[in-house]
Parts: C-alpha cells; structure tokens; sequence
C-alpha cells in the first residue's frame, strides 16, 4: 500500500472528527453555530435563525445506540440559545434535554455548550430550539435513527425521504412575542406559508395554473432557496416517507396525488414557470362521470370520487399510504389516501410507485384544525424517467380535507395501534392527573392555563435548584390534580381569571401515572382548539379519546389496555379529553406541553419531575445562572 494523498489524509481527518468508534460503540459529533442569517424560505428573503449557515439545520443521522455529541456556540449576540432534541429520552442525561429554565439555563451570546446524550431507539426525530419562540424562527433540524447493527425493521422499503414540514410568517418572532405578551393583546394571525424541508412559495403557486383566482405562476429557476426539493422516484418501488410536524401553530395534512374536476383545466409545462415566456395552453375536460347521485355513489365506492356538493365533485388519484412508525415507534399497519399531522409528531408511512409512470403527481400540504389563510405547500413526486422539467403533474393538487372536519382527524387517529410484541401498560395506575385546559385573563392579559394556573418559568433552572434543594427557586405549592366537578367545559368560563404559576408534579420513581388531558371552550363562545401535547423525556401509552367531559366512573373503563400506542405527543380534540399512561422511571425534570409556540408562550404547559436525586455529573455549565450560578460562585470563592 502507498502514502495516503494530501486529500485523502484530509478526508480522514475530517471522518475521524466525525465518528468515534471504541468498544463497539459509536460517537458522532457535531459542531454547530447558530446565527441569524438572510434567507428567502418562501421566495421573499427574510431573517432566520440558521445553524452552520444552513437552513433547516444540518441533519443528524445516527444508528440506534450511537452517543452524539455536539459542541454548540452561540453567535446570536443579543440572545441566549438551547436546542431540545425531540423525541430522544435522555435516559441519565436530562440536563442534555434542551429546555431553558428547566433542564438547564439558556447559552448566553459567544459561549459553547456541549450537548452528548445517547440515541436508544430507533425512529423519525427532529430537534428544534426551546427558548422563547426561537423554533418560530428557523431554528430546527431533522434527526434520524437507523436501527442498530444486526437489527431490521419489521417492513421492507428500497428508498426512504425525509418531509420536515413547518409554517412561516413574514413577522419577526421577536415581534410575535411582544405582541402576545401586550394589552390589548396581538395575535400571530395565521401563517404567510407552509414549507417542506424548509422550502415554500408566496404570493404564487407551482399549481396557479388550475387555479381561477389571482394567484401568480411561480417562476424558478430551480436553485432557489424557495425552489421545491423534488422526490425523484422509480415505478413499482416502496419508498418510506418519514414525515415530521414542526411547526409552531398549524396542523397539517398530507396527501400524494392528483384530483380532476368538472371545470376546465389547463396543462402548463415547467418551462412556463421557469421564463417569463408563456407557454403552450392544453385544455382538458374530463367527462362527466354520472349523470344521476346513485352513480357518483357508485363512483365514491369504486373510483375515489369525493363530494364536494351536489354539483361538484372531483376524481382523486392519490398515492395510498401505509402508516408503520408514530414517534419513533413501530405501529399495526393501517393505509390512508392521506395523513393527519399535529405539531411534535412524526409518521412513517410507505408509498409504493404503482400508479401511471408516465405522469408525475403533487405532494401536497394543507391546514387542518384552523380556518386555513395559507395556501398549500407543493412540491412533486418525479417518477424517473420522466422529467420533472418535461412535464408537470397535468392536473391539480389534491384538496386537504375540510378544516374543521373533525370525524376525519378522528378517525385517523382512532386507527393507531401498537405493532405486536409491543410494550404495554401497566394494568393499574398509581396516580391520576386530570389537566384543564383553559384560555384566561391574568390582569387583564390573556393566557393559556392548565387547572387554571398559567405556566412561567423561573430564573433558576428546576434540575438545579431541586437537585440542591435551594429554597425560593419556584412555588413548592403542590399545583391541582384535577379542576372543580361543576367547571362547564362545552361554555366559557364564569370566571376568567388566573394566575401564574411554576410549581412541579413531583413524581415516584416508577410509578405509574394517568394524565387526562380535558379540552375546553376558549374565553369566546363556541370556540376550543386543538391541542398537540408533547412529554419530554418518555414515552406515553395513549388509552383513549372521548367527547365532552371526562367521567371518571365510565370512561375509565373504555380504555385500550391491549394494545395502545406508544407516542411522545398526543392531541386533544376541541371540547374533548385524552388519556395518557406512562412510567415515571426516568429521574430528572420534565417539561410537558401545547406544542403550539405561541401557546406554551402564553403559559400551556406543567413540570413533572421524577428521583432527580439519583440524578448525578450534572454539567456545573448547564446550571450557571439564578440561584445555582450564585451558590457555585460562593462555593469557588470559600
């Protein structure tokens, strides 16, 4: 063998920075900066919080037992930083979490933190910032885990793609915050656009050419910033789609497909979106498909024809779907034409390639669960050979479900079961936490509140200062269990006062907990939202959803005992509750919450915390600040 080259010794060098292999067991790190940066993620160039220059963030990918380690610098300059890895447990690292006031205090501007925790469990992940609104603007990134050497995944797949789907607005986050913390109060307002894998278009459509109102032709030249990631893709294979929500308010649906309906329709080329020069203009009618309701009955059944009303009606030709995975865990397959996703969750589904390979199909994004101002995102399914620069999908995107066609989110969610051979809950609960969830006014303001106490996070991160039992660090009055017998959920609250709060659910080691999530009207009439809530540091058994007010005598008896899912986010439906069950058998502190921003901002969230004095080699750097930076200066200066 010869002397390595120049440029092979820098590759080398470069893989051996990256991976540590010793006794078997893998180190990947990473080091990132985090800065702001001008970007256009919808074609109008904005600022956004980017890491290593990129946006979204680099992608983790790593094989399930892998330690990942990255060294973080903050090179925000006005601003601190911490980044929460969302979905990975931290067993025996919690202050690795990411989670300012809880886990540990914020990066301060110029300083470097090091994250290293282990990856145990394989699955679809993604990490995000989790200090103010900072996942608002940009700061987020996909994670992946492979299964360990010697291990297959219980379904076979020749290809797999990556979907990171976020919302965008044009307004600063620091402007959003402002105004959710002012009187009178000033709402986010719904998004400017949806991204995939952090790429959208504004004020114009790859599909505006079906479209009968005003909205421009996007014209790209295909590097763009904005520019689609196309999916490029062979006929007659199975791909896995690992698709992941993070945004900061909108809940989403996914579909692979297209549809036609009775209006004419036009056929435009890329070529007439990438120039200005108009193209050649097709029309394309589609003959009607029944002359009477008895026959689009018929052709509902038979063909995937979807009513609209009497008098319009559309031919889908969606790409079916395979759900396996939700939250990094293996679920009993079940198809779809189309995928519900709230914010915090993950899926995994299967596509096989087996409709007209001479064509190319939209793969499309719309709002669910608020009235939808955004339009769709876009991007298409490519199948080779056929050029995605020859021919565009000939007929319009499918339509997202009505958004607030609430039987439908239902219904997907009510098909998710454990995969056989799954882990299952303990039969008996050690303690039950009944959750409110509430919108109110403290002084005037409005918040969000569970048991009508508004979440504000204390100056001293609660890992530290119950670890060290310092005093004066948060409220250590316990917080409620439950809310009173004659609260109305299905009205508005009699009294819409609060108050905040930042006490913990202490909870034991390995004890078995219950928490019911209870949704209720807002402080207008005839108004409640979804809710996605997201557990940090475990994952939870979901046992059931139900309408109206949780009874405790009949609903507890309802729940799926044999074979819930295991998830780490879970939504509650408007004027509906949700049961959860899981094993406190991880010591440290926990933050459980509304995965909405802006929500967990005004105050939607509770601390649970579990053994945190088995808790042991905490980093001194993770708690530098409030009470326990003071208590370690004191200790350096005796």
């Amino acid at each position: 063998m010869g002397f390595l080259g120049l440029r092979e010794v820098v590759v080398w060098c470069i893989l051996l920075f990256s991976i540590e292999i010793s006794s078997g067991s893998t180190t990947r790190q990473f080091k990132w900066d985090v800065e702001y940066m001008f970007w256009s993620p919808d074609c109008e160039e904005n600022v956004v919080m980017g890491i290593n220059g990129q946006f979204p963030g680099p992608t983790i990918r790593a094989k399930a037992g892998d330690t990942i380690s990255v060294q973080l610098t903050n090179k925000l300059h006005t601003e601190g930083v911490v980044i929460h890895w969302h979905g990975i447990r931290q067993l025996g690292t919690p202050w690795a979490d990411g989670t300012a006031s809880i886990s540990q205090c914020a990066i301060n501007p110029g300083e470097t933190f090091v994250y290293r925790f282990k990856v145990d469990k394989a699955g679809t992940y993604f990490y995000h910032g989790h200090f103010g609104m900072q996942r608002s603007a940009g700061l987020y990134g996909s994670l992946i885990v492979d299964v360990g050497d010697g291990e297959k995944e219980p379904f076979h797949y020749d290809g797999e793609f990556n979907l990171l789907l976020s919302d965008w607005w044009h307004q600063s986050v620091h402007q959003q915050e402002v105004g959710l913390s002012s009187k009178p109060f000033r709402w986010i307002g719904e998004p400017q656009s949806l991204l995939i894998n952090g790429r959208g278009q504004f004020n114009c459509s790859l599909a505006a050419h079906f479209s009968n109102g005003s909205t421009n032709q996007c014209k790209l030249g295909g590097n763009e910033e904005c520019a689609p990631q196309i999916l490029s893709v062979l006929p007659n294979t199975t791909y896995r789609l690992r698709i992941a929500s993070i945004t900061a308010l909108a809940s989403l649906n996914l579909a692979v497909g297209v549809m036609s309906d009775e209006h004419e329709h036009v056929k435009v080329t890329p070529e007439d979106i990438l120039s200005d020069r108009p193209g050649d203009i097709l029309s394309e009618r589609i003959e009607d498909i029944a002359e009477n309701l008895q026959t689009l009955i018929l052709a509902k059944n038979l063909c995937g024809v979807t009513f609209y009303n009497d008098y319009n009606y559309v031919f889908s030709q969606n790409h079916k779907m395979v759900v396996v995975e939700a939250d990094g865990n293996y679920v009993q397959p079940f198809e779809v034409e189309d995928v519900d996703i709230y914010s915090g969750e993950s899926y995994s589904v299967l596509l096989t390639t087996n409709q007209d390979s001479s064509k190319n199909y939209w793969i499309s994004v719309g709002v669910r669960g608020r009235k939808p101002q955004t339009p769709q995102a876009l991007t298409i399914l490519n199948y080779s050979p056929t050029s995605p620069s020859i021919l565009l999908p000939v007929s319009p995107p499918t339509i997202t479900p009505t958004w607030n066609d609430y039987d439908h989110s239902k219904s997907f969610s009510n098909k998710i079961f454990a995969l056989i051979g799954s882990p299952k809950p303990p039969k008996n609960r050690d303690r039950r936490i009944i959750l409110l969830n509430t919108q109110n006014l403290i002084d005037g303001y409005i918040k969000w509140a569970i048991n009508n106490i508004s979440l504000l996070l204390p100056s001293t991160p609660y890992l530290g200062s119950i670890k060290y039992s310092l005093k004066g660090a948060f409220d250590n009055k316990k917080p409620p269990e439950d809310f009173p017998n004659d609260y109305d959920v299905m009205k508005p609250p009699k009294n819409p006062n609060s108050t905040y709060g930042n006490g913990v659910y202490m909870l034991g080691l390995n004890s078995t907990v219950d928490v019911i999530l209870q949704n209720a009207n807002a402080l207008s009439g005839n108004v409640s939202e979804i809710h996605p809530w997201h557990l940090h540091g475990h994952n939870f058994w979901v046992l059931g959803y139900g309408e109206g007010k949780f009874n405790k005598k009949k609903d507890e008896k309802k729940f799926n005992l044999r074979n819930p899912p295991l998830r780490n986010t879970a939504v509650i439906f408007p004027y509906g509750w949700t049961a959860l069950r899981f094993v406190a058998d991880n010591p440290g502190v926990w933050a459980f919450h509304c995965h909405i921003e802006p929500h967990l901002h005004m105050g939607m969230g509770v601390i649970f915390a579990a053994a945190v004095q088995h808790v042991n080699n905490i980093p001194n750097q993770a708690l530098a600040c409030g009470l326990t930076g003071k208590s370690f200066m004191n200790t350096k200066q005796n």
